[in-house]
């Protein structure tokens, strides 16, 4: 198998079309969990837009994020947001959610989620307070 022949985990999960659905499959959760939607007081439209795009680049589609907003760099653009384990377990329960909702399932799903996982616990910047 030649690199050119190597499929990306975007191409793998079914590319923007599969982004596109995960992410307002996604968001309607987001928006009415309790610890969650404080942090999206102005609604989520754009929110969505910029997902989209770093979840296309996460996956290694093309790096839309980085060309309209530079590096991702994710923990610091979320520090000014108080992040809680309970708001990480929140925001990846509402995300497998919305992966069982759109079909999105084996082991390209599972890959996904771990690596989401991982991106949760690193943006935690803020302990539970209970």
């Amino acid at each position: 198998m030649s690199l050119s022949d190597m499929k990306s985990e975007f191409d793998l999960i079914g590319g923007e079309k599969t982004i596109i659905k995960l992410v307002e499959a996604f968001y309607p959760r987001v928006y009415s969990d309790p610890d969650l939607s404080p942090l999206f007081p102005h609604g989520v439209e754009e929110i969505m837009r910029k997902q989209k795009m770093f979840l296309t680049q996460f996956l290694g589609g093309p790096p839309l994020f980085s060309q309209e907003f530079g590096p991702p760099a994710m923990r610091a653009r979320h520090l000014r947001f108080e992040i809680t384990p309970r708001r990480a377990k929140a925001w990846l329960k509402c995300m497998e959610e919305a992966m069982k909702e759109i079909g999105l399932e084996g082991s390209q799903k599972d890959r996904f989620f771990i690596s989401l996982t991982n991106v949760a616990h690193l943006m935690v910047n803020t302990p539970d307070t209970e």
